[in-house]
């Protein structure tokens, strides 16, 4: 399979995935891409495909960005307000990983982003 049909494949997948999803579905789905683009900037910073790297460093950072802003500080207390500086935590974490190509650092990211992945999916579960 090509790349390009990869791509359209995937597209088209996740399309389908997040037209039907809930909010915690949502998350998982941003999660689980998170985790594989965490997975492709390790084998970047070892390979020392640099520009690369940074290629998916920034697209882990935006994703990370854009599940804390969907946060909601006002009703989640202080659950939600841990989750939060974890997620900067990470960001920064990342940014450290670009800087020092250090892949465990992606290993603690990527850690911590699956211990996160398993409370949504006990909130899932929880909430059918």
């Amino acid at each position: 399979m090509s790349l390009e049909a990869y791509s359209s494949y995937h597209s088209t997948n996740l399309d389908a995935q997040t037209a039907r999803a809930s909010p915690v579905e949502l998350v998982l789905v941003l999660t689980d891409g998170l985790l594989e683009e965490l997975a492709r900037a390790r084998g970047h910073i070892i390979g020392k495909r640099y520009e690369l790297k940074a290629n998916s460093l920034n697209k882990c950072t935006e994703i990370i960005n854009g599940l804390s802003s969907s946060l909601d500080y006002e009703q989640g207390g202080e659950i939600v307000a841990n989750l939060g500086r974890l997620y900067d935590y990470c960001a920064a974490r990342l940014y450290r990983a670009g800087v020092d190509m250090e892949p465990a650092i992606i290993d603690e990211v990527s850690g911590l982003l699956t211990t996160i992945k398993q409370g949504w999916l006990g909130v899932q579960a929880k909430n059918g």
